[in-house]
């Protein structure tokens, strides 16, 4: 037995001197079977360099070698995971490895990588490795929740896990004094359908800051399933009429998602109101798009017929073009045709006829073809050119 490691001891040796890397790994894997503690250090001697300037197949396969090896490889996996200088593979295999171990020792470093890092990718994999480490990782990060200094630290870190596991220490940190440390946490929780999260979050609209009302209104947005049994768009309502315009642009997306008659009704009606400036009026039209109702269309219809910006007439007829639903296409053709052969002033500038056209090809109704045809014969190049492309989708 003793000969036979000794051996394969020499024959490694080789290998590492002649760079065979993947000859290497074959040794290595032998080795590590024999349960040799005594010549580990040498082993972990010879894997490192093949984690350092492998091939992507050998860095895989070397660190299993690596887990197989036991904690002391821990401290250089840390040194190459502190090592801004190294390459970014490198220091993500490094990261992934540390994750696999599952060791108090491997959480300090990773949780710092998050924070220092530019690298989305290479924080990804820190993260994914802080949330391997279960339970582990999210009781020290709960107890650098505790601390002023290292607060911050800690929800980003939970936050980037995003384990069920981790929704009891970000709720200890939602009415925390400072504005980053709660906004980490609501947008983290918003991410899970937990019943303790959306009474969180309904607080949370009334925020004295824009920042966590925002994150509120959007975080409700994505439980349509609550809508009836919280009221959320009655709740939501008001947040249209925010003194941020952020707040106000989000609650109109919100509505959207949350759907029905009279989420659109209280859409409408923030639109026709002359004191929503412009960028609002903008956001609400897509929202009564996305709602995908035809009593959304409808509103439509009667502000093209009532407005005479042309900047909401041309979003209009921008947005009623991106009409996917097939029970409602007809409905967005119809919309436009009658804008088209109406005696609006706005259906006559050329930059809104050319909308026209193009949403026509976009919906794809036979319906528009006549239509369409005539503005061949119109005395505007641009207007010409979008009813031939548009011609070509509803008959090539």
């Amino acid at each position: 037995m003793e000969s036979n490691i000794n051996q394969l001891l020499m024959q490694a040796q080789t290998a590492y001197d002649g760079a065979n890397w993947s000859l290497l790994i074959q040794y290595l894997q032998q080795l590590i079977l024999v349960k040799d503690d005594q010549h580990s250090e040498y082993l972990l001697k010879l894997a490192l360099p093949i984690l350092e300037m492998g091939d992507f197949q050998e860095r895989w396969e070397i660190t299993k070698v690596l887990l197989r090896l036991g904690n002391i490889a821990i401290p250089p996996l840390i040194e190459i995971l502190e090592d801004t200088e190294a390459e970014e593979e490198l220091r993500w295999y490094a990261a992934r490895t540390l994750g696999e171990f599952q060791h108090p020792e491997a959480i300090a470093p990773l949780v710092e990588l998050l924070r220092t890092s530019d690298d989305e990718e290479l924080k990804a994999i820190a993260a994914t490795a802080l949330g391997q480490m279960g339970s582990l990782a999210i009781t020290q990060l709960s107890e650098l929740l505790k601390q002023d200094d290292t607060r911050l630290l800690a929800v980003r870190s939970l936050a980037y896990i995003r384990t069920p596991e981790t929704i009891s220490p970000l709720l200890t940190v939602v009415q925390d004094t400072e504005v980053a440390v709660r906004a980490t946490a609501l947008e983290a929780l918003s991410s899970f359908h937990d019943q303790r999260v959306p009474p969180v979050l309904i607080k949370a609209l009334d925020d004295v800051v824009a920042t966590i009302r925002r994150i509120a209104v959007l975080g409700l947005s994505f439980r349509p399933d609550l809508n009836v049994e919280l009221d959320l768009v009655t709740k939501l309502r008001t947040k249209l009429y925010d003194f941020n315009i952020d707040v106000c642009s989000a609650t109109a997306v919100a509505l959207s998602r949350l759907g029905g008659d009279e989420a659109t009704q209280h859409l409408f009606s923030v639109l026709m109101s002359p004191q929503t400036p412009i960028t609002l009026q903008l956001e609400v039209i897509r929202a009564l798009v996305w709602v995908g109702t035809p009593s959304g269309l409808e509103y439509l219809q009667q502000v093209l017929t009532q407005t005479q910006s042309e900047i909401l007439c041309q979003e209009i007829v921008t947005v009623l073009g991106r009409v996917e639903k097939p029970e409602l296409v007809t409905t967005a053709t119809e919309i436009l045709l009658e804008l088209l052969n109406s005696h609006h002033p706005a259906k006559e500038i050329a930059y809104i006829k050319s909308a026209i056209a193009l949403s026509l090809g976009q919906l794809g109704n036979q319906q528009a073809i006549p239509s369409l045809t005539t503005l061949l014969q119109d005395p505007n190049e641009q207007v010409r050119l979008h009813a031939i492309a548009a011609l070509k989708k509803l008959a090539p």
